[in-house]
């Protein structure tokens, strides 16, 4: 098995930086469990920048308004190929976790390796170290040859 091609997406910040927030991709859901529990995984950062593995789902989390009364809010993406997320789903309030908790376990069970594309003349416009450390990273032996 090769390892997941990780892609730099913006995960963007939800809520008011002064209350609770936090963003996870999410690798597995416990249907057992109708609070933020039920979503297992390794959190990120949101507001910048982040590395994640094509196909990964994001989730974000924040809240805004008092800390006696705040305000919730969860979104859930997709990471693209492309450097883009699809916004899938959305929740607010203090339901949020079980109003979202089947789809995400819906897009967990999708498959979402990155569709394979053979040879393109755009090929041509990489470098030879670049198409190495490529084909290096994907377990093949590279040497440079003489070509016939």
């Amino acid at each position: 098995m090769t390892d997941a091609i990780l892609v730099g997406v913006h995960v963007p910040f939800v809520g008011d930086e002064r209350r609770k927030n936090w963003a996870k991709v999410v690798d597995f859901v416990d249907p057992s469990k109708p609070s933020g529990w039920a979503f297992e995984g390794d959190f990120i950062a949101a507001g910048g920048i982040q590395d994640v593995p094509i196909g990964s789902v994001v989730l974000v989390y924040g809240e805004k308004g008092s800390r006696d009364n705040p305000q919730i809010e969860a979104k859930v993406f997709t990471a693209n190929a492309d450097a883009t997320l699809t916004l899938h789903t959305a929740a607010r309030g203090k339901a949020w976790a079980r109003t979202i908790r089947d789809h995400v376990a819906d897009l967990l069970a999708e498959p979402h390796e990155p569709q394979r594309r053979g040879w393109e003349a755009e090929l041509m416009l990489y470098d030879d170290e670049a198409l190495a450390e490529e084909l290096i990273r994907r377990g093949w032996t590279v040497q440079r040859g003489e070509t016939t």
